[in-house]
């Protein structure tokens, strides 16, 4: 398979298998699309992590691939490939991008998916759609502007070029750079860290966030106060308010 889910410890690890670059043709973008699904059905999956390999995170698109179809193709495969990426986007866990080597057009917007990204020293990002005559199509110019700003993201689109990961680190879009061999030891502990919490609170504060950043405030404020008192009928409010009382902060364990 070119794209795997492997869950140990609660976390999902979604792996992507195509040497030597992990091109996106549209297999891997179904496989995408089917394994964000299962990992958001999943009770055993509490955290994910979105993960290329050792030597690279994803290069792009299948360019040969691209090349073949006419606009007529396009218009009908471009919304299935932008349902693939969203797909990732909205799982309703915490999702981790551990990222080595090249992060580049598909690759970069599929690490814009996540919702916290690690970078190894060597890693380069960028959206280099502008020097193929085209524009990134998989959420590249709605994600990457809400990440970092719009005239950082226009710089990036504009001309194409890549950043390394202290430059990434900079702007924002990447939020760790460490040694390339502890790229997915470093996510997978962030990934554990949070599979231990309180799922119901996790996924109300990631819909929350990503709902307010979509909406006017005071929509968002009305998301917030319906998800915030809505947890007052779980039982991890209950275990985490008793703990609180009884041992101190930080000492709950969740269900």
């Amino acid at each position: 398979m070119t794209v795997t889910l492997e869950v140990s410890d609660n976390v999902g690890t979604i792996r992507l298998d195509r040497p030597p670059m992990n091109a996106l043709d549209v297999a891997v973008q179904d496989r995408l699309r089917e394994l964000a699904e299962e990992a958001t059905r999943r009770e055993d999956v509490r955290a994910v992590i979105l993960y290329g390999g050792e030597k690279v995170f994803a290069a792009g698109a299948d360019i040969k691939e691209m090349q073949e179809m006419d606009h007529t193709a396009m218009v009908l495969r471009s919304k299935a490939l932008q349902d693939s990426f969203t797909a990732v986007a909205r799982i309703p866990k915490p999702v981790v991008a551990a990222v080595t080597g090249y992060a580049l057009g598909g690759g970069c917007e599929l690490a814009l998916c996540a919702d916290y990204r690690i970078a190894a020293e060597n890693a380069k990002l960028g959206q280099p759609e502008i020097l193929l005559g085209l524009i990134p199509g998989a959420g590249g110019t709605q994600r990457l502007a809400r990440l970092i700003g719009p005239s950082r993201a226009k710089d990036l689109i504009f001309t194409g070029r890549m950043v390394k990961a202290e430059e990434a680190l900079t702007l924002g879009l990447v939020d760790r750079v460490v040694p390339a061999a502890g790229v997915y030891e470093q996510a997978h502990a962030w990934a554990a860290q949070l599979a231990k919490g309180p799922a119901l609170a996790l996924r109300a504060a990631k819909e929350s966030v990503d709902a307010g950043l979509e909406t006017d405030i005071d929509t968002g404020l009305t998301v917030e106060r319906n998800w915030f008192a809505g947890l007052f009928a779980t039982e991890d409010r209950e275990r985490g308010m008793r703990s609180f009382v009884e041992e101190g902060p930080g000492k709950a364990t969740f269900r």
